[in-house]
């Protein structure tokens, strides 16, 4: 998957994890477990998980 993001600007508002492990160069399993740690904030909608936008930018900001 090509990363088709190339500022903040350009992100959804909400996204997959799908989406999120190009932006942040990280695999399934490990994007699975920022969410479920709590260290990126997810929603969870029915079965699927989406992630704010505001999510990802304050965990690159903090890390």
């Amino acid at each position: 998957m090509s990363n088709r993001y190339h500022s903040f600007d350009d992100l959804p508002l909400t996204m997959r994890v799908e989406e999120l492990m190009p932006i942040l160069g990280i695999g399934r399993n490990t994007a699975y477990e920022l969410v479920h740690s709590g260290q990126i904030k997810g929603i969870r909608i029915g079965r699927s998980i989406r992630i704010p936008k505001s999510e990802v930018i304050r965990f690159l900001n903090n890390t």
